[in-house]
């Protein structure tokens, strides 16, 4: 039996998407799919009309894989793929499997000899580091920094030193209702003359990159509160 592909679909970065940013080709690959890995019901059946499905949702089959899956047991989501049915593994937002627990079903899909396809589509990561002027020849992404204050500080300390000692951009994201905290932790932990980009609803009506030094962030906090953001520290 021919097997099915693993199609990549990047999802959009904000409710309200500016128009037109979606690859015409990510469309129609959409539109023939019957089978979707998903991170949630609900954000994935809104993507799919905003992607402009119009058929009934009750004759596609949708696998919920998100961080509370047992990643242990993976053959319920392979299983359709081997039994020839392509199927669309969605992100929550932006590209699937970076900071993102897909990359477990491409890793399974490999093994088993599927095919991957990966979609063009927004990255929040790449977005931000192209309006940032920062170096784009040397980054890192580091995802979501500790949760612990004093694991947190140590962690940007040592990205500040890699800004500096290899002339490195440092990228990280947080979960939006924690971006004040760690704006904030930004500022007590790295040096004054330190630039900070921070770029927020990326691709929206209300996207917003901005540049400065950490001294000159202390004195305007940003409007960040629970709106998507990428952090990047230069020098």
């Amino acid at each position: 039996m021919k097997k099915g592909r693993l199609y990549l679909i990047p999802g959009f970065l904000g409710e309200k998407e500016i128009p037109g940013l979606m690859p015409a080709i990510n469309l129609k690959i959409i539109s023939g799919l019957h089978y979707f890995i998903v991170e949630e019901l609900k954000s994935a059946r809104r993507f799919l009309r905003a992607a402009g499905f119009t058929g009934d949702f009750d004759q596609l089959h949708f696998l919920v894989f998100n961080e509370h899956s047992d990643k242990t047991s993976l053959i319920p989501f392979i299983e359709p793929i081997l039994e020839g049915n392509d199927t669309g593994l969605l992100s929550e937002a932006g590209i699937p499997c970076v900071a993102d627990p897909g990359s477990e079903i491409v890793k399974e899909a490999h093994e088993r000899g599927i095919r991957v396809i990966p979609l063009s589509g927004p990255s929040s990561i790449y977005l931000a580091l192209m309006a940032s002027g920062f170096n784009g020849q040397d980054f890192a992404f580091h995802g979501y920094l500790p949760i612990d204050k004093l694991a947190r500080a140590k962690k940007l300390k040592e990205l500040e030193h890699a800004v500096y000692s290899r002339d490195q951009t440092q990228l990280f994201i947080e979960a939006p209702y924690r971006n004040l905290q760690l704006f904030k932790a930004i500022l007590e932990s790295c040096n004054p003359g330190t630039l900070l980009c921070i770029a927020t609803e990326l691709t929206t009506e209300k996207e917003l990159v901005q540049v400065k030094t950490i001294s000159e962030w202390k004195k305007s906090i940003p409007d960040i509160h629970k709106k998507p953001t990428v952090f990047l520290v230069y020098h």
